[in-house]
Order: structure tokens, then C-alpha cells, then sequence
């Protein structure tokens, strides 16, 4: 790297930190500071939810896969498109008409304080490890490409995805999503190009690579865990309590399906584009082993961009990875506060209280990720870390509380049976079974494991244990609190003008700030490409496309189309109609 790419890197994140911090004076009150005021519009939750989940390892995990094994990286993110397209059709709506800010608080009302509280806790701990799986890539990047230790990259960047969740709260992490979404963007379609024509184009690139590299299924990712991959990807992005907020920060059910489609259909392209570069790289060099082909991505970027725009291809990798950082501290921030501080502790906490409490614990467990971001390489890499505590806890936290959206029999022992047994049954095979009896669970067999059998014990309960109960008493308690809340607005219509007119303040600030972003980024990556000779052309008129997407995003904030709201009534109502004919 050069001194220009430091310089890049360095004005990128101070710019993002900027745009992040704007947003300090949006997140006055709980709702806005945890759910955006639940006025978000739907491509922007959209996104978001696109770069939360892309950036859990993307670069690092699946690029070092898609360099060992090739188009196997490619067959396992596309089961993610799947699982989006079964949220959008059954799930995202659902969570829209909890009427709850976390999926916490919606536990807490369906099955009780006590089963919330245990969720709480475990998933806080499983969450930590995640994101703490999602610091080490971000610092793994920087390393690969810079002169600065390992430590170093991760503590500093740590401290930077700290920083903005905590002041700017949920609509923070909204806008700057939708910024590393274009740029990652503009940077792949930059570097795929480059790519080919290094290896002497497509053809050529296939003829150097093994002959199993285009296979579906490859070693240990086999059809098995492919599928069972495809059902963890449905519970996770269906349940995960920090998508829950994309689905829930938006205005009506409608507008949360859109946002999971839009997830789906993005899903359904990138992976091609993402994976592209790491297999080409196998191609120019395959002597990378072990952990060195964690950075394969990195090295592959470094070969074909000019000065500058290495700078900026890291940039956005990394911020693009630490998003789903900063997504999961302000959703463990909002249950904190929501569901642990003000409940138990502080029930009489003020507006500004909360905030506080929520930016206090985004620095608390922010640095707690960072300590466990900083072990990874010592507990067998990335890869492991991610795969395992997803095998591990997706289908023993996630799935039994998404049954319930559906369920009106399940109730707080049957569900706690089910995540219990179902957990211990995850950390046996994973921890005990291969230190005492020398045996280890594939990675189908894990997955497979941790995804069905959650669903075979949720199924003996509602089809032979459950099946005379017509419904559970905390659904009927829970279905009577949504009746009242509903009844409540609907007597405060004043209440509910103003607190629409403070969302759609928000809302245009939020797409004014993205416009201007995307504007000063599209005539930053033109310029670069002043540096890259034959390539200018390639490289100014994606520069000037994200100017263009700038202009239109201003645009729409002066003229956005207003839409007839689906009442709470409605919401609950059809609810109501599906529990019925089950």
C-alpha cells in the first residue's frame, strides 16, 4: 500500500464517523435511538439487513473458502437468498405486528418475564462471540494490507464501531450501512474486471484452477449441509433479534416484507460478485494455506487496483464487516435497556435515562467483543468460530421463539424445554463428546443437529403432546395487551400525529445525509481514477453512477410518496384469522 490509500482510508472513516455522529441528535428517545421511530423506509432497513449479514465474516470466512474449494462459497450464500425469501413471505410481517421494539420485549409478553430473561442472557453471551467473530476479520483486513499488528487493527477499529453506534443509535448504523453498501459495490465491480484481465480472462482462469473447483458441493459442505445450512438460514434471518429491528423500523408489515425481499433478491446476485475475486486469486497464486487464506480477498485487491483505490477497497471491506458489529451492539444496547434496566432495575426511567443506560452498554459490551475478538486465532480461526456458535445457538434460541409468532398452543415450558435440551445437546457434541470419547460431528451433522432437533421437539409438542389444547393462557393474555394497545392509539390520534411527524423529520434528515454521502463518494472515486490509466474510464463512470444514485436518493426526500398505513387493527386481526384455521 501506498501513502495514498492510508490517506483514503483515513478521510473514509473519519467521514463515516462524521455521518454516524450526525445522527446523535436523532436518538433523543428510546424508540428512535433503538427502532429508528419505526419509520424507516423499507430500502434502507433493506439494505442494512443486506450489510449486517454480509459483513459476518464475508470476506474472510467465505473468501477463504471460495479460494480453498471454490464455487462451493458460492452454493452456500445462495441458501441465504433462500432463507430471506421465506422470511418475506411468513415471518418479516409477523414481527412488524408484535407491536414490540426488540423481540425481547415480544417474549416477555407471550411467554413470560422469566423465559425472556433466561433468552436474554444466553443470547447476550452467544452474541458477544459473534460479534466478537466479526472485530477479527475487520482487524484481519487491515493487518493483511498494513504494517500494523493484528491487536492493534482490532482494538482501533473496535473503538471506532463503539463510538458511532453509541452516539447515533439505530439510524447511525441505517445510514451508514447503505454508504458501505455502495461503495463495497463500486469497489467489486471495480475489482472483478481487473481480475479477469490479470489472468488472461474467464477461460484462462478456469483452466488454471483444480478440476473439482466448479463443483456444487465440495468437501466438507456437502448437500447435506447445505440444506441444513438453508433451514439454520430461515430461523437466523427470520429471528435473529438484531434483524428483528429491520423489520420492526419500518412503518407497516408491508414495508417489512419488502425489506426482506430485498435482502432475498440481493442475495440471489452477490454472492457471484463477492466470491469472484478470491477464486480468481487461486488462480494466480495457490500456495496460500492454513490461515493465510483468510486474506486471499485482500491480496487479490492489492494486485489490480491503482493507489488510492486500495485504500478505499479496504475501507469499505471494512467498515462493511464491522456493520454487523455495530448492528448487534445497539440491539444488545436496546434489550439491556429495554428488557433488563428498565424492567428490573429502573422501571420509572426517563426517556434521556435510557439513552444514556444504551450508550453506556454499547461502550461496556463493545469492549468485551473486542477481548474476544482478540482470542479468535487461539480457538482454531474464524471459520470455526462463525459455523459453531451458529450450529450451536441459531436453532435453540431463534427457532422456538419464531414458532410462536405461529403457534397459539406453545407455551413458556414447552419452549424452554425445547431451547434447553436443544443447546445442551449443541455444546455436548461440540465440547464434550470429542475431549472424552475422541468424537466430532461433521459440519452437516453439526448443523443438522442444531437446526432439526429444535424443530422435532417444537413439532412433539404442538402435533401429539399439544394437539387437544385449542390455546395457551399467555397467548390469550398476550392477544388481549395487543387488543389494548391498539384501542389506546386509536384514542390518542393527537399523540400519534405528532410522533408520525417526528418520524418523517427523521426519515427525510436520514435520506438527505445519504444523498450527500453518496454524492461526496461518487466524486471521490472518480477522482481516483486519475491514477489508473487505461482503466480511468471503468473506474470514473462508477464514481459518477454513485453521484447519479446520490442525486436521485436527494430527490426522493423532497417528494416521498405517502401511503395508507395498515392499522393496528388490521395487523392483529389477520393474526388472529391464521391462528384460527390452525
Amino acid at each position: 500500500m501506498q501513502q495514498l490509500d492510508f490517506i483514503v482510508m483515513a478521510v473514509f472513516a473519519v467521514f463515516q464517523m462524521l455521518v454516524g455522529l450526525a445522527f446523535s441528535r436523532t436518538g433523543t428517545d428510546a424508540k428512535s435511538f433503538f427502532a429508528a421511530g419505526e419509520a424507516a423506509p423499507w430500502w434502507v432497513s433493506g439494505l442494512s439487513l443486506f450489510m449486517s449479514f454480509l459483513s459476518a465474516g464475508t470476506f474472510v470466512v467465505w473468501g477463504s473458502i471460495a479460494y480453498d474449494l471454490g464455487f462451493v462459497a458460492i452454493t452456500i450464500q445462495l441458501s441465504m437468498c433462500i432463507g430471506g425469501l421465506v422470511t418475506a413471505y411468513f415471518i418479516a410481517a409477523r414481527w412488524k405486528r408484535t407491536n414490540a421494539m426488540t423481540a425481547a420485549e415480544y417474549i416477555g409478553r407471550r411467554l413470560g418475564t422469566r423465559v425472556q430473561q433466561l433468552f436474554t442472557y444466553l443470547l447476550t453471551l452467544f452474541t458477544l462471540f459473534t460479534i466478537g467473530g466479526v472485530l477479527y476479520p475487520v482487524g484481519k483486513l487491515v493487518y493483511v494490507a498494513t504494517p500494523f499488528s493484528l491487536e492493534t487493527c482490532i482494538i482501533v477499529l473496535g473503538l471506532m464501531v463503539i463510538l458511532y453506534t453509541a452516539m447515533g443509535g439505530l439510524w447511525a448504523v441505517l445510514v451508514t450501512d447503505v454508504l458501505q453498501f455502495v461503495i463495497l459495490l463500486a469497489a467489486v465491480l471495480i475489482v472483478v474486471p481487473l481480475a479477469l484481465e490479470r489472468t488472461d480472462g474467464f477461460g484462462a482462469f478456469v483452466q488454471k484452477v483444480p478440476d473439482d473447483f466448479f463443483k456444487v458441493f465440495n468437501g466438507e459442505y456437502t448437500l447435506g449441509f447445505t440444506l441444513a445450512f438453508v433451514m439454520y438460514h430461515i430461523i437466523y434471518i427470520g429471528g435473529s433479534w438484531a434483524f428483528v429491528q429491520r423489520y420492526t423500523s419500518v412503518s407497516t408489515p408491508r414495508e417489512s416484507k419488502k425489506v426482506a425481499y430485498l435482502f432475498a433478491g440481493l442475495y440471489s446476485v452477490s454472492p457471484f460478485l463477492w466470491m469472484l475475486p478470491p477464486m480468481i486469486y487461486r488462480s494466480l497464486n495457490p500456495g496460500l494455506s492454513g490461515l493465510e487464506t483468510e486474506g486471499a480477498y485482500m491480496l487479490m485487491a492489492q494486485l489490480v487496483l491503482p493507489a488510492g483505490l486500495i485504500g478505499l477497497m479496504l475501507a469499505a471491506m471494512v467498515s462493511a464487516t464491522a456493520s454487523t458489529a455495530n448492528t448487534l451492539l445497539n440491539m444488545l444496547a436496546a434489550v439491556f435497556t429495554n428488557d433488563v434496566y428498565k424492567k428490573l432495575i429502573n422501571p420509572e426511567a426517563s426517556e434521556t435515562v435510557q439513552v444514556q443506560v444504551g450508550r453506556l452498554m454499547t461502550v461496556v459490551f463493545g469492549f468485551i467483543t473486542i477481548g474476544i475478538a482478540l482470542a479468535v486465532p487461539h480457538i482454531g480461526g474464524l471459520v470455526n468460530l462463525v459455523l459453531s456458535v451458529g450450529a450451536i445457538s441459531g436453532g435453540s434460541l431463534l427457532l422456538p421463539v419464531v414458532w410462536t409468532l405461529f403457534s397459539k398452543r406453545q407455551d413458556a415450558r414447552s419452549i424452554l424445554f425445547v431451547s434447553l435440551v436443544s443447546l445442551g445437546t449443541g455444546l455436548f457434541f461440540k465440547f464434550v463428546t470429542p475431549a472424552f470419547f475422541a468424537f466430532k460431528l461433521s459440519r452437516a451433522l453439526e448443523m443438522s443437529v442444531g437446526v432439526g432437533l429444535p424443530f422435532l421437539l417444537l413439532a412433539l409438542f404442538e402435533w401429539v403432546l399439544y394437539r387437544n389444547k385449542e390455546q395457551d393462557r399467555q397467548y390469550i393474555q398476550y392477544q388481549e395487551w395487543l387488543d389494548g394497545r391498539t384501542l389506546a392509539r386509536a384514542k390518542v390520534p393527537n399523540e400519534a400525529a405528532t410522533a408520525e411527524a417526528a418520524s418523517a423529520t427523521q426519515n427525510t434528515f436520514a435520506l438527505r445525509a445519504i444523498a450527500i454521502s453518496l454524492a461526496i463518494t461518487g466524486l471521490g472515486i472518480a477522482g481516483l481514477g486519475i491514477n489508473a490509466g487505461e482503466d480511468v474510464g471503468l473506474i470514473a463512470g462508477i464514481g459518477m453512477a454513485i453521484v447519479a444514485i446520490g442525486a436521485w436518493v436527494g430527490w426522493t426526500s423532497t417528494n416521498k410518496p405517502t401511503a395508507p398505513e395498515e392499522s393496528a387493527v388490521d395487523q392483529n386481526r389477520k393474526d388472529k384469522e391464521t391462528l384460527t384455521r390452525n
